[in-house]
């Protein structure tokens, strides 16, 4: 009981500080190999070859290993391959409404920014991350897929549920 008082202190404490500088929380559910295979699945789907995107609309999901994404619109941007070509995948833009889920660690945002070579994603807009009972918000989370870490910034707010339900107390 102490110790749980001593940690709900220092997070009001450190919330001030932390809220306009940035959080970082464990994210260990969201590592991720971004070398694993892409699928995508959509309602349409429209390719420009001219400057190498995808654009898929449409209950958008997006799987690539144990992460989904989901999305009514994503752009997928294509590096350019060999001899002029198009190549893999570089970065995925998705908009309208986002979630990303990973085991059981969610996030939603009104945008993602998925840089494949980095192994980040940048979710902006209302950002939700959920983990198990506890949920955390901000304005920005950049996620790093090989470390399993994210970065929140923007006002960040923490809600721990000391029961380990998900729910609090009465």
């Amino acid at each position: 009981m102490v110790r749980s008082v001593a940690l709900m202190i220092a997070l009001f404490a450190w919330g001030g500080p932390a809220a306009a500088q940035g959080t970082q929380v464990a994210f260990g559910g969201m590592t991720q190999d971004t070398s694993a295979p892409v699928e995508v699945t959509a309602d349409q789907l429209e390719v420009n070859q001219t400057d190498g995107t995808a654009l898929y609309t449409g209950n958008v999901v997006i799987g690539q290993g144990e992460m989904r994404l989901a999305a009514p619109r994503v752009l997928v941007v294509y590096a350019e391959g060999q001899d002029g070509g198009q190549g893999r995948i570089q970065r995925m833009e998705a908009t309208g409404g986002v979630t990303l889920v990973s085991g059981e660690e969610a996030a939603e945002a009104e945008r993602a920014d998925y840089d494949i070579d980095a192994g980040t994603v940048v979710m902006t807009g209302n950002v939700l991350l959920t983990q198990g009972g506890n949920a955390l918000t901000s304005e920005r989370m950049v996620v790093n897929l090989t470390s399993g870490t994210a970065q929140m910034a923007g006002r960040v707010k923490t809600v721990i549920n000391q029961d380990g339900s998900g729910q609090g107390q009465n």
